[in-house]
């Protein structure tokens, strides 16, 4: 995936954002770069929609594939990330110029465990795009029925459910 990623534009092959971990820790999570190095939005100001011309060819088939998420297995090591749990959201996520926690009432409670690096949500179809606020909520709504029904063989069931969610989503882009 490095080499992919480098040898199709020029910029670092990772790409580094602050997002809220543990109890609202910023930590800074890894992902291969997947958009043109002069377009990338640390900030996380615009989502990446369907066709946008800021994500690269390489970067499309990454992240449809969610390989672009390799290197949280470094974050992982580190102790920030877990292999299961809600995915970490960027600091400035939004729906119509609306940061999550106001859109979604205790949105802040899906930190009260470590992030991970595959969910409850993402298995049940809910990743990519959140261009709708029933969606983040849908999204947090799974984050937090995981929180409260954890388990060693709820793990389990989302890893293994985890690659099949992978060939069947579609608003990954």
């Amino acid at each position: 995936m490095a080499a992919a990623v480098a040898l199709t534009s020029p910029g670092p092959v990772l790409f580094r954002q602050k997002r809220y971990g543990f109890n609202n820790e910023l930590i800074e999570v890894y992902k291969f770069r997947s958009m043109y190095h002069d377009k990338v939005d640390f900030a996380a100001a615009r989502q990446v929609t369907r066709g946008d011309p800021r994500v690269t060819p390489v970067g499309r088939f990454i992240r449809r594939t969610s390989l672009d998420e390799l290197p949280q297995l470094f974050n992982v090591i580190k102790g920030e990330l877990s292999l299961v749990g809600p995915r970490p959201h960027a600091l400035q996520g939004h729906v119509s110029n609306t940061l999550y926690d106001q859109v979604v009432d205790g949105y802040f409670a899906r930190h009260r465990v470590k992030p991970g690096i595959t969910g409850w949500a993402q298995v049940n179809g809910w990743r990519g795009e959140t261009d709708t606020s029933d969606k983040i909520r849908r999204r947090v709504e799974h984050d937090l029925h995981y929180i409260e029904n954890w388990s060693v063989l709820f793990d389990i069931r989302i890893m293994l459910a985890t690659p099949l969610s992978l060939v069947r989503t579609t608003n990954a882009y």
